[in-house]
Formats: C-alpha cells, structure tokens, sequence
C-alpha cells in the first residue's frame, strides 16, 4: 500500500478538498448527460465548472463546502458580482448539500428556505437538481 508522505498545510488542504467535491458533482453531472466543462482559471469569475445541454443553453456553477454537521451553518457570499446560476454546497461533516441560488447578501444560512437539500448521492442530487 501506498503512503502519503505529504503534509498539506491547512490552506492547500482545503483548496484540495474543495476541488475533490468539485470532482465528485462533475461526474454525477456527466453520468446525467450533461456537457461538463472546466474553466482553467476561476479567479475573479468565480465559476468552478460550466455545464451545457443539448440545445446550447450553458450554467455556471460555483462548489462551496461548509466545515459543519449543521445545516444551519453560514455560507459566506465570495462570489460578489460574478455571474453564476448555482451555486452547490456540500458538507464536508455530513451527507448532505444544498443547491442554491446565487445571493447578494454577506452570508446565508445553508438551509436557507430558498435552497434546496439534497443527500450526498448523486441520484439525490439529481432529483433535487431537476426541481431547480
């Protein structure tokens, strides 16, 4: 067996968790169907991947993780002014996420009533992403 000789401090670590649920949801997008595509830089447009369907129509997403088991935990808006569609949170704690609407406002609580809950499953997902 392989050992990871590598110790990430804490930001790296982070950026590579956050990228792995990046992973994860382009591959439950891909095995529905859709065109997953996957901007070399986000910095400033803060999209994390773009997705398309058949009919040319595109959507811009932004993967959030939040550090909680509770659903009533603060999501921090650091997509100011970008123009996204969705944007995903997943718990990094816990299996579950939420699909959310882009917002203006500082901070929002993850289960806010305008999000929509999904277990950490990529056939949950897709039924909560086909009520969007």
């Amino acid at each position: 067996m392989p050992i990871l000789h590598t110790h990430l401090k804490e930001p790296a670590l982070a950026a590579h968790k956050n990228l792995s649920y990046e992973l994860i949801l382009s591959g439950w997008l891909t095995g529905f169907g859709w065109e997953v595509l996957k901007p070399l830089v986000d910095h400033g447009r803060r999209t994390d991947l773009v997705i398309a369907d058949d009919e040319g129509r595109y959507y811009r997403i932004q993967v959030k993780t939040v550090q909680s088991r509770d659903e009533s935990a603060r999501i921090e808006n650091r997509w100011h002014g970008a123009r996204l569609d969705f944007i995903i949170i997943f718990s990094t704690k816990a299996d579950w996420g939420y699909i959310a609407p882009p917002f203006t406002e500082a901070s929002r609580r993850v289960n806010d009533p305008t999000h929509i809950r999904f277990h950490g499953h990529a056939k949950n997902f897709k039924k909560a992403f086909e009520m969007v």
